[in-house]
């Protein structure tokens, strides 16, 4: 569930570790292998051995959809992603770019577990990766019961990498998170980050966003980092006062990797913004029972 800038990032895996969602206890690991894999050249360079999904193509706006089974252009899947970016540009007010998002779906899970097996056999088995490399931002995964999530999560990933000069980490994650959640009304609410945060706030823990900030290497997230990012996220986009910064943050970095931090830009506006998060995340019970799966 972690987005490097060009290089292999895991994502949306198979059986939950230590409670958040599925995988967290492989990213730091993994990430450190593809940070380091990559830094020597041969995740950029290498030409996989074993075929990908190539049979049928569907290319819509920057989308390119390649499978061994056909699906049409309107078939849900291909239009819940569609609607996806359309959404994702008009909430974070980010221009559609023409960089093509390429998703390698294969049929099943055998024929995907072969594909990783033979060309990359040091990556554990999970069910989606995403990667961003100067030639092409892809997405490998598999049809199953969870695709659309999947999908949401890596080409929000894709969408981000294709917009931005540069992706902080903690804001990665926290917008994939975020957007992968379907639904209506579209409130990003996951229940059970929010339950754990609630529960963790009401045994003394407080929110850091100047510490997520500082994170540069997946190893460093734990759970409830991954969780913290989505809450400062969602609190960004519900809280009208700080939309705003947000907004003019991910504009800055279209332009810029190093822009002046969120963390000071909501200062600005709010002064204490550790408590505005916890009121803000006690506030989502409501919302939870409602959009709950």
């Amino acid at each position: 569930m972690t987005s490097i800038s060009r290089v292999w990032t895991p994502c949306r895996c198979g059986a939950p570790a230590v409670g958040l969602s599925p995988g967290a206890a492989w990213r730091p690991f993994l990430a450190a292998l593809l940070m380091m894999a990559f830094l020597s050249g041969c995740l950029a360079t290498r030409t996989p051995s074993a075929s990908l999904p190539a049979r049928h193509s569907v290319r819509l706006d920057n989308l390119l959809v390649l499978s061994d089974f056909r699906l049409g252009q309107n078939h849900p899947l291909i239009q819940d992603l569609l609607q996806l970016r359309r959404r994702i540009a008009t909430t974070l007010n980010l221009p559609v770019q023409s960089r093509e998002v390429v998703v390698y779906l294969f049929a099943n899970e055998r024929q995907y577990r072969k594909f990783l097996d033979t060309n990359f056999p040091d990556l554990p088995p999970r069910r989606a990766y995403f990667v961003g490399t100067p030639d092409e931002l892809s997405i490998y995964t598999f049809w199953g019961d969870r695709v659309q999530e999947d999908l949401r999560h890596e080409f929000t990933h894709g969408l981000l990498h294709a917009s931005l000069v540069a992706v902080p980490l903690w804001l990665d994650e926290g917008l994939a998170e975020y957007f992968e959640v379907s639904g209506i009304p579209p409130d990003g609410v996951h229940a059970d980050y929010a339950r754990n945060l609630q529960a963790a706030i009401t045994n003394g823990w407080r929110p850091n966003l100047e510490r997520l900030e500082h994170l540069m290497l997946v190893q460093d997230m734990t759970r409830s980092d991954y969780e913290e990012a989505w809450a400062w996220v969602h609190v960004m986009l519900h809280r009208p006062e700080w939309t705003p910064e947000l907004l003019g943050y991910l504009s800055d970095l279209r332009q810029e990797s190093n822009p002046t931090p969120l963390s000071q830009r909501l200062r600005g506006v709010s002064g204490d913004i550790q408590e505005v998060f916890v009121a803000y995340v006690a506030s989502l019970s409501p919302v939870i029972r409602v959009s709950e799966r």
